[in-house]
Formats: structure tokens, sequence, C-alpha cells
């Protein structure tokens, strides 16, 4: 291949990846692996300069510029970071600043490097009037609306603020919201996000402000590119701080390179105890007149770098490649590999994501391939070693036709993944859907996915509808069940006929429809048939539900099977209507956020989720600031009640929770010494 050619062949990858990292917010390479490249294509454009083209990736900041929002131009360009991986890169940078600066003092400013979107918020009189993305660098997408709905960027500022002002940062989205919104959109039958940043990234770009507000994001605020009053960096941040932003207070100022580099050890330990994403540290000069005096190239500041924290790798080999089926058909290709450890952890299974990223990576059977934990979570793989690869190994391909029951696989247009279209044939869906139906969330029945696997091979199982025709004597006689083990299954099939109907909605699996939806659905139709018989344009104007969920509920309720199933199902007295709510509902707990840890002695916690709601509060999974009350039950989470102390968050007792509500405990109807419940503050002194 001629230089020319590799050069073109560069450009096109990186411009490919550019398109994937900051438009569809899917990246399919690690940065570092994305920065090797543009480093290559650096090197190549230096050694044969007639090759010069203003659009190559090397001249340009990457964009995230979208059709569906309005372009607005930066008062400042906002240029991205030169990157650094070495100690010798940051060595070379500081000698640059020091030969330009000469024997004039100076000290650094050093700060975590947050993993998310970056932002730029504009404030005139202490309100804010703009937010825009980075977009390419020189105009970016205005996103006001949405940037409103995060809790931690300020409307009006407070103290002695300038008059104008424009701040930058970064979205994050936390590790524990991050989790929860995945769990979410598996059990909706949606793509889960590979990491905190794209789904940051993804939720910022939603068109529907309602449901930014419902996403995780939080504002980390690092930079004042406008008139500032002090000349140190960090003390404009600490200023920035008493006006009502959220700014992390982990940065630290350096006197000299050694002390950045002892900056850059501590956290690449500590980093991984934050709540969120950080993926290296950036080394600033502190004083704003010396930055002016370095000034600019054409793509980054001269004052600053970035040193990236390369994700920690392992190298093993490829045995095989598994080709799996989701409940909802959709097909995912799993790398099974010689065991190996990684982050301290065993891994033998990585996921290879789809189609593309197999062609992309080029992988064989028996090669060496380096895996990582995207968001250092979920195993993958990221590379391969072609130097060891044998002469005589062939690509791999995708298949064609599902692996269970052979049927055509199709791709929908847009869309990266393929997908068997054999739902009500194919067993791991039929299984699957089982397996969502019975989950505790959903009907709460008491089994295993193994005694499923046993009760469909056994043709006792064809759909989650059959469980109610199930018989104590169906089951006995089958491996692994004896007269205790059969009796629980059936009164736990039983006992699921009184699950409320928001619940059966979501269990039954209509595609797209969440726990949250379904609750939704079922406060403004009250019946299944309500539901069924109600025209587009009616479940549209629901709360939460828009026009893809909209048409998933015609789509199912248009195919004679699932009529059937639900036919089923009404007549073996499952519930599909909403009952009346227990006369104890009342508003005492309105405006109040609840977090529940631990096990309780009178209810489940969904049951006790459900008094919350009954009562006019809201609960939410993690500890923050705005908690109002941490409801502790035996074993609660340490984190939690760390957080909670760290807050200032009252921690009530299960007992106290009922008082709030006015409703009896079990204590109060047996009262025992023996049995008696610790007080809130007994709790916490016995913890501490």
């Amino acid at each position: 291949m001629t230089p020319k050619e590799q050069i073109t062949e560069l450009r096109t990858v990186l411009h490919k990846h550019n398109y994937n990292y900051y438009v569809k917010h899917n990246p399919e390479i690690s940065d570092f692996e994305f920065d090797k490249l543009l480093k290559q294509l650096q090197d190549l454009e230096q050694q044969y300069p007639e090759y010069y083209d203003p659009n190559s990736p090397t001249q340009r900041v990457g964009s995230d510029l979208s059709s569906d929002f309005t372009q607005e131009v930066h008062e400042y360009p906002m240029l991205s970071l030169a990157n650094s991986y070495s100690k010798e890169d940051l060595q070379e940078f500081d000698a640059r600043i020091r030969k330009i600066l000469g024997d004039r003092p100076f000290i650094y400013t050093c700060e975590l490097k947050y993993d998310g979107v970056s932002i730029s918020l504009q404030y005139k009189n202490g309100k804010l009037t703009r937010a825009l993305t980075r977009g390419n660098g020189i105009q970016g997408d205005n996103i006001t609306n949405n940037a409103k709905t995060i809790k931690t960027i300020p409307l009006q500022l407070h103290g002695n603020f300038p008059n104008e002002l424009e701040i930058r940062g970064e979205v994050v989205m936390p590790r524990a919201g991050f989790n929860a919104l995945n769990e979410e959109r598996i059990e909706q039958g949606e793509q889960p996000f590979a990491n905190p940043r794209n789904a940051a990234s993804g939720s910022l770009k939603l068109l529907n402000s309602r449901e930014v507000a419902r996403r995780p994001l939080q504002a980390n605020m690092y930079y004042i590119p406008s008139e500032t009053p002090t000349d140190s960096h960090f003390e404009n941040l600490e200023l920035a701080r008493s006006w009502g932003f959220n700014v992390p207070e982990l940065s630290e100022q350096c006197k000299n390179i050694d002390e950045v580099y002892a900056f850059i050890n501590k956290w690449d330990t500590k980093r991984k105890d934050l709540p969120f994403d950080t993926d290296g540290i950036v080394i600033k000069v502190d004083s704003i007149s010396l930055q002016e005096e370095l000034g600019m190239t054409a793509k980054t500041p001269r004052w600053a770098i970035a040193f990236k924290f390369k994700a920690e790798q392992a190298r093993t080999r490829l045995i095989s490649v598994d080709f799996q089926v989701g409940r909802q058909g959709t097909i995912t290709p799993v790398a099974n590999l010689e065991p190996v450890l990684l982050a301290g952890t065993i891994i033998k299974r990585a996921s290879l994501y789809n189609a593309d990223q197999m062609k992309e990576l080029d992988i064989r059977i028996n090669d060496y391939v380096f895996i990582e934990k995207g968001g250092e979570i979920i195993p993958k793989v990221v590379s391969v070693d072609t130097a060891a690869r044998d002469e005589h190994s062939k690509p791999l391909q995708f298949i064609t036709h599902c692996p269970e029951c052979g049927a055509e696989l199709i791709r929908m247009e847009d869309e990266a993944n393929y997908y068997c279209p054999n739902s009500k044939h194919c067993p791991p869906q039929i299984k699957g859907k089982i397996e969502h139906f019975v989950g505790r969330e959903a009907m709460n029945i008491a089994l295993a996915g193994a005694t499923i696997e046993q009760l469909y091979n056994a043709g006792l199982l064809n759909n989650a509808a059959d469980f109610y025709t199930l018989t104590y004597n169906d089951v006995i006689h089958l491996d692994r069940f004896a007269e205790k083990s059969a009796k629980n299954l059936i009164d736990s099939i039983q006992e699921s006929k009184s699950v409320p109907f928001h619940r059966v909605l979501y269990a039954i699996g209509i595609r797209h429809i969440g726990k949250a939806s379904a609750k939704v659905l079922a406060n403004k139709f009250h019946t299944i048939d309500a539901i069924q018989n109600a025209s587009l344009e009616e479940l549209q104007e629901t709360e939460d539900v828009g026009e893809i969920i909209a048409e998933s509920i015609k789509q199912f309720f248009a195919d004679d099977d699932n009529r059937a199933f639900i036919q089923k199902l009404k007549d073996n007295g499952v519930q599909f209507e909403v009952k009346e709510k227990a006369a104890a509902s009342s508003t005492v707990l309105e405006g109040k956020t609840i977090v529940i840890s631990g096990t309780f002695r009178d209810h489940s916690r969904d049951e006790m989720k459900d008094l919350i709601e009954a009562n006019g509060g809201k609960n939410v999974s993690g500890v923050s600031k705005s908690t109002t009350y941490l409801l502790a039950g035996e074993g609660i989470g340490p984190s939690k009640l760390e957080k909670a102390q760290t807050f200032g968050v009252q921690i009530i007792s299960e007992d106290e929770f009922y008082a709030m509500i006015g409703q009896q405990s079990s204590e109060d109807t047996h009262p025992t010494s023996e049995n008696k419940k610790p007080t809130s503050g007994e709790q916490q002194l016995s913890l501490f």
C-alpha cells in the first residue's frame, strides 16, 4: 500500500469512528485505539506534506452536531485537549512550557478528566440563557431546554457572580443511575448503553426534555473561558462553587511535574471509588495571563494537556464464538476465551456486540485477542494481535440463520443487530419471555431458569399462560421435584393471581413496555381491554408513551395468538384491571424522596415501594443530598448508610415509617421485649 493509500484509508476509518462516537453515541473502538490511529495519520501527514487536506481528522475537532437541534456559534472556540498516555509526553509538555516562560514561576492545576459530554453554559445577570454542546468546536447544538432539566445546573446564580459568564463542564451519568437505566432498557427489549458516557451523550440529544429529566445526569464544571475575577484558574473554580455550580472538590495545585505525577498515581487507583467514570487527568497552567501568553494551536491549547488512563487489558486466545438469542430475538455474538485474569476477575467470555464489530476486528478462531471491561463493567474484545495470527486462519462469518430454530435472520434499517423473526416458535425467545413473566418485579413466581427449561422440555410450558393449568401431579414426577417443591411452585402460581394489574401488564412482555410505562398505562386506562381498544392517538397522549410504544401495543394486540394468550390468563384469574386503592393511602409523604435498603419484617421491598407511592412519596434508588429519608431494614447496605451520614439524610426504621403513614406494624399488635426493633438512632449507634 502506498503512503497516499495509507493516508486515505486512515482518514476514512477515523471519520467513521468520529461519526460513531459523536453522532451515533456508539463507539466501536476505545479512545486509546482511536488515538493510536490518529497518531499514525499525523506521522504520515508530517512525512508526506504533499497530501495535506484541510478536512483531515488531524485538522479538526470531532463533531457531535445534530440536524435535530439549532446550531449556534460559540463565543469562545471550544477546542479539544492534546492527549498523552505516557509520563514522557508530560515531561515534553512541561519542557515546552518552561522553554516559553523561561525563569518565570508558575504552578499547575490538576483535575480529573470526567468521562462524559462537554457542555458550555452562558449566564446573564445570573440567569441561564444558553447551553451548547461542543459540536465541531466552532459551533454547537443549542440544548438549553434539556440542560435546564439537569438538577446540578443552576438556573439562577447566587453570591457575587459576574454579570456575564460562560462556564464549561462535562455532563456525566453516575454508575448507579447508568446501571438502573440499562436494566430498564433490557427489560423493555432495548439495546443497553455500552457505558455511562454513551448514555449521557444519548440522553442530552433526546428531543423530549421531559424524558431527559428522567435520566440521572450530573454536570461537573471545570473551566471559565470568559472574563474571570482572579488570575488563578483554581481560585476561579472555587468562586464558581460559591455561585451554585457543581465543581467537584477533587482538584489540586501542583508546583512541579513530580507533584503532577503523584496526583496521577493517586487517582489511577482512587478513581474506581468515585460514583462516576473518569478517564484521565487534565493538567493546566494555573495562571490565566500565562494561559493567554502560551496561546493555542489550530485545535488545542498549549497550556493544557490530558493524561489518559489506559483501560486495564488482558491478552488471551479466542476458542470459539457463540451466537446467543435474546428474549426479543436479538442475536449477540459472544467470544469464548481461554480463562484470563482481568481487573480482579477471571474472564472466560466477552461480548463481540454485533456483525459490524466482528467485521471491524477481523476476528478469527485461535486469534490472540485483547479484552477490557467496557466502561470498566462489561468484558469486551477490543483488538486482535494480528502479529501472532496463524497464516492459515480464515475470517469469521456472521451467521445467516437462527442457531436455535433455523429461521433466516433479518436486520432492520439503521440498526446494528440481526434478529430472529420466529418469536412464536424459537425456544430461547419463548423461554426468555417466560423467565421475564415470572420475574420478581413481574408475577413473582418462585422458580429458576433451569426449572423453566425442565418444564419447557417436558412439554408442560409453551407460553407463560400454561403456568395456570399446571397441577401438582404434572410436576411431582419430574426430576429434582419433591412434595414440598412441587407444592411451593403450585402455591406460588396461585399467589401470582393477586399481582396488581400494572405488574401483569409489564409481565406479558409487550415490546418497549417497562415497569414505569406499564404503571402509567394501567393508571390511565384501568383495564387491559381499554388498552387494547385504545386508538393510536389515545395511547400517544399518555404520559411517557410515544409513537414507538404506542405502535408496539397496537402490533401486540393485532396478533391472534397474543389475544388468545391474554384470554387464557384472564380465564385463570390473573388481574387485568386496576383495583380500588386501599383507603389507607394518603398524601402524607408528598414531596419526599425515600431510599430503601435492607429487608423488612412486615413487607417485601416491592410492597414497601408501593406503600411509599400510595402515600404520595417517591422511591429513588440512590442516596443524594436531595434524599429526604433512608428507610433502613435489616442488613442495610453500608454504602447507602455512609452516603446518608455524609449528606445528613435522616435514617428511619421500619416502625418509624409505619408511624408516618398511620399504619400498624406487627410490633404494635404483638409487642414483646424479645422482638423489639431498635430505633433509627439505636441502629446508627450499632453500625458505626
